[in-house]
């Protein structure tokens, strides 16, 4: 809570900074407000919409502003960044021992049944790419005050900060952190489901993934798929972004153009990921066939060996997962002019009760992340049963206190309970993998 405190204060201080050096430079009141910012812009750019994130970017990225208007916008950037409030959330709800409860919602996504973070928030905390020599260092400047040691090495200070919430998570005194996570969970699951048997055999010797679809999807050596290379990297972001019927545009999201790829080599890389991928390829035909089927024809639809069955009843559509539970899509229908299934959810957007579509590769992505909860929770109970104390999870990943002096043994014991078969999966081929820390971090 130090170190919380701490960040809180500097963080108070710097934004009046921000504010008062915006009072001088536009002569407004409140220059963090909407209105007030967007009329003070509009002395320079009368077409402008908007002040908001987007806005400001694309003003940003004209190289002809005036100087004070661009320190303005670089101003409004840094007083909207809302990562650093997950710490004025850490000491809203803490309780009076320091620690924090609720932090997740059993069942809280509907579609897939995962959980959903609550209060700080941990499945989207900000990753810590401060070098690991220097990270115990950085901690301890912050926990004693010592900014100005910071702002002599860092030129982002608030973003340093900002790598540090995971940190603020500790396990008691005498105690380490167990942080273990699956590797590769979903592309297991969906080479298991889809039984695309050249995956399942890079599951079951080296893991490397990323290395071995290049080397399919370029026929090329797997020896010349090195890290750093560009078929690695190509061979990455395919796995990442196509695994659900994605396209041009999911590789676009998972930083295609970031990567320098033109937009027909990223037509090249999805035509090549789905020649390597048939087995998955066709899952997805085939899990929107016996998703329209049973709607249509109202008799139940099995689907391979695993135990994934659709139903329709009184109007929804019911899938049943191999481990016995099932998820819903209510009021479901199947457009007679597009073809497309449709149903009435909750928007991931605007949050809002309304009428939504699906398809195969939706429905892929929605039954394989279902799974790997499944086998999460698995693991977790059987983690329970071990005695181990797991403070929270986030995705797939466990993170348990345990005491320090036995933590390495440990460690080795939660892998080998998290690796163990699942009987509802036989064929599953999991690994995992992680580390002991005196505070939460990613590896």
């Amino acid at each position: 809570m130090q170190l919380v405190d701490n960040v809180r204060k500097y963080m108070d201080d710097y934004k009046t900074q921000l504010l008062n050096e915006a009072r001088s430079i536009s002569g407004l009141d409140n220059p963090n407000a909407n209105g007030q910012l967007l009329e003070w812009l509009r002395r320079y750019h009368p077409n402008l919409e908007s002040a908001d994130k987007e806005h400001v970017k694309e003003l940003l990225a004209l190289e002809d502003l005036l100087p004070e208007v661009r320190r303005m916008l670089e101003i409004r950037q840094e007083l909207s960044k809302t990562s650093l409030s997950k710490y004025d959330m850490m000491r809203n709800a803490a309780c009076s021992d320091d620690r924090i409860r609720g932090v997740l919602q059993y069942y809280g996504a509907n579609r897939t049944g995962r959980w959903a973070g609550r209060l700080v928030q941990v499945q989207n905390l900000p990753r810590n790419n401060i070098d690991k020599e220097m990270l115990d260092a950085v901690r301890t400047w912050v926990k004693q005050g010592d900014f100005e040691t910071l702002e002599m090495l860092y030129d982002n200070v608030p973003d340093i900060l900002s790598q540090l919430i995971r940190t603020a998570f500790i396990p008691s005194d005498g105690k380490k952190y167990i942080v273990c996570d699956y590797s590769a969970i979903e592309a297991r699951v969906i080479a298991w489901l889809a039984q695309e048997e050249w995956r399942q055999e890079v599951f079951r010797t080296t893991g490397k993934i990323y290395e071995a679809s290049a080397a399919q999807m370029f026929h090329v050596p797997i020896e010349e798929v090195t890290k750093g290379s560009d078929y690695r990297k190509k061979g990455k972001v395919a796995e990442l972004a196509l695994g659900y019927q994605g396209a041009v545009g999911a590789l676009k999201i998972m930083g295609g153009e970031k990567m320098g790829l033109t937009e027909q080599e990223m037509l090249d890389i999805v035509k090549r990921w789905r020649k390597a991928s048939p087995h998955i390829v066709q899952l997805w035909s085939d899990l929107e066939n016996c998703a329209k089927a049973a709607i249509r024809e109202k008799v139940p639809q099995q689907l391979g060996r695993y135990g994934i069955e659709f139903t329709y009843t009184d109007g929804n559509l019911c899938i049943k997962l191999p481990v016995g539970r099932s998820l819903h899509y209510r009021d479901v229908t199947v457009n007679k002019k597009t073809g497309r299934i449709e149903y009435m959810g909750t928007s991931q957007t605007s949050g809002r009760w309304c009428q939504q579509e699906t398809y195969g590769g939706k429905l892929t992505e929605n039954i394989v992340q279902a799974i790997a909860r499944d086998v999460l929770a698995d693991a977790i109970v059987r983690l329970h049963n071990a005695n181990y104390d797991i403070v929270f999870h986030v995705h797939d990943e466990v993170v348990i206190e345990v005491d320090a002096a036995t933590a390495d043994s440990d460690y080795k014991l939660v892998k080998e309970i998290m690796c163990m078969p699942v009987s509802w999966a036989p064929g599953l081929i999991l690994n995992a993998d992680g580390f002991t820390a005196d505070y939460y971090q990613k590896d």
